[in-house]
């Protein structure tokens, strides 16, 4: 039996009976589920901290079997999410692979970042939704040890003409060794440089530039195809 404070996000929530229900938390180590009595009750001061997405501090204390939430206080509710229906979609779809890919007493304080800088990004930015997502899948695989080579071609290590990316071989490459793999998804400068810029870049800066449609639209295929290939979602 003991107390903890926590920073964390509900990723999570499911409805107990009555009044009751029990969320999941992502902290910077691992996710954490507990019990938050009577928070369903139209005065609960628990209410407002355990709505799904919701970014806090808490207080949580260990019963027997589980923990259960003794206090919270909201740090950010991404109210834009809440209101716009496409924007929540994304995040919803987020989220789930958040808690697929994270469990218990684990160093998540990487994928916490990334997940509340994103949400940040649809709730606070008209910036198109499928480059949001782009970049959050990309960025995911690199934390979670699954970078691909794009400094310099997979095969013969050439860093000038890169034309395309290897799915089959998890990286880019040159013009002339792209030639004999169907795997390639050919892709312009800009799209390149653009995923250099997701994996090597700092967190706080991912999301800092811009795209042509054309290159979004190849950057989408290009992540999509390459998350499910690594994480089978």
């Amino acid at each position: 039996m003991g107390t903890m404070k926590i920073k964390g996000i509900i990723i999570s929530e499911n409805n107990m009976g009555d009044f009751d229900k029990m969320i999941t938390i992502l902290t910077p180590n691992g996710k954490i589920g507990c019990s938050a009595k009577g928070s369903r009750r139209p005065k609960s001061l628990l209410m407002a901290g355990t709505q799904y997405l919701c970014f806090g501090d808490y207080v949580l204390y260990k019963g027997c079997n589980s923990y259960n939430l003794n206090s919270c206080e909201t740090i950010e509710m991404f109210y834009n999410i809440r209101t716009d229906l496409e924007k929540l979609n994304c995040a919803v779809n987020i989220t789930k692979i958040i808690n697929n890919v994270t469990y218990e007493n684990q160093n998540t304080f990487r994928i916490l970042q990334l997940h509340l800088n994103t949400l940040y990004m649809i709730s606070e930015t008209e910036k198109n939704l499928d480059l949001i997502m782009s970049v959050f899948r990309l960025r995911l695989l690199a934390i979670l040890g699954f970078a691909p080579e794009v400094q310099k071609c997979k095969i013969c290590k050439c860093s000038e003409y890169l034309v395309g990316f290897s799915i089959k071989d998890n990286g880019v490459k040159c013009e002339s060794c792209s030639g004999q793999d169907k795997s390639v998804i050919k892709l312009s400068q800009s799209s390149i440089d653009a995923i250099k810029h997701i994996i090597n870049s700092p967190a706080k800066k991912i999301f800092s530039f811009d795209l042509s449609e054309e290159c979004i639209c190849e950057i989408n295929l290009v992540t999509q195809i390459y998350f499910t290939e690594k994480l089978e979602m």
